[in-house]
């Protein structure tokens, strides 16, 4: 890989995570929650558990996982309006709640789940970049304290999940290879990548984009390369906050 001609603007090397944390049951009424923290950006993520599907899931016996999410008004330097111009979220705020609730989809079991539906709120405190996949990272870790909830209450067996799941940033800057994008790199990269992995190294979904000019499949590897060890140590850090240990991942 190349290696990077200036340092990065908080000094990180370009294979290094901003310092990410994941605090666990940061609200008191929702079924699950974390405030995910990477470097500057700050999520609340909240896990709510309803009792019912959407229509077209009534008598499947399958569950749903959706999210929503949004940018708090003083989440950025300037007052960001809180609803989008026609009283709803912006197009932006629809299709980053679209990638985050696929993402979460992806590692659930429906039929275990059973009928009922999860809705992951993932409301943007402080944006500093990398917002989409700190939302999926927290997203996750709230949506498995409410499905450890149900299995508590005997609603379900098990917990229905089929893995662990991450997500980071990559992205070309300066021509380098650069991990976990801060606002200031990601203003100004060439190519922009998220990337959400499973525990077992496997892709769930890549969004690339070329901002400034295409990327070659090299590239592509470097990048990709830098997401996979970035999203293993995510994952450690969300065993960590959940207090899982290889043994746990029964699912696995």
């Amino acid at each position: 890989m190349t290696e990077i001609n200036s340092p990065r603007p908080d000094g990180r090397k370009r294979d290094e995570l901003r310092p990410a944390s994941f605090s666990r049951g940061y609200s008191r009424y929702a079924e699950g929650s974390a405030l995910v923290s990477f470097g500057h950006t700050k999520i609340l993520c909240t896990a709510t558990v309803e009792e019912k599907v959407p229509p077209f899931l009534r008598g499947t016996g399958r569950g749903w996982v959706t999210a929503e999410y949004a940018m708090l008004p003083r989440s950025t330097s300037s007052r960001v309006q809180r609803f989008g111009p026609r009283g709803g979220p912006s197009s932006r705020s629809t299709e980053i709640q679209r990638f985050v609730g696929r993402s979460l989809r992806a590692c659930v079991d429906m039929e275990a789940l059973g009928e009922r539906t999860i809705i992951v709120d993932c409301d943007v405190i402080q944006a500093d970049g990398g917002t989409r996949t700190a939302a999926i990272s927290g997203g996750f870790v709230a949506l498995f304290d409410a499905l450890t909830g149900l299995r508590e209450r005997e609603l379900i067996r098990r917990i229905p999940l089929k893995f662990l799941l991450s997500a980071v940033s990559v992205g070309l800057v300066g021509g380098t290879p650069l991990i976990d994008l801060c606002y200031e790199e990601d203003s100004v990269a060439e190519v922009d990548m998220n990337v959400v992995m499973n525990h077992r190294g496997e892709y769930a979904e890549i969004q690339g984009t070329g901002e400034e000019s295409v990327f070659s499949a090299p590239q592509l590897a470097d990048l990709l390369a830098l997401a996979a060890k970035g999203t293993a140590e995510i994952t450690r850090l969300q065993m960590e906050a959940l207090e899982l240990d290889e043994a746990d991942l029964s699912f696995s």
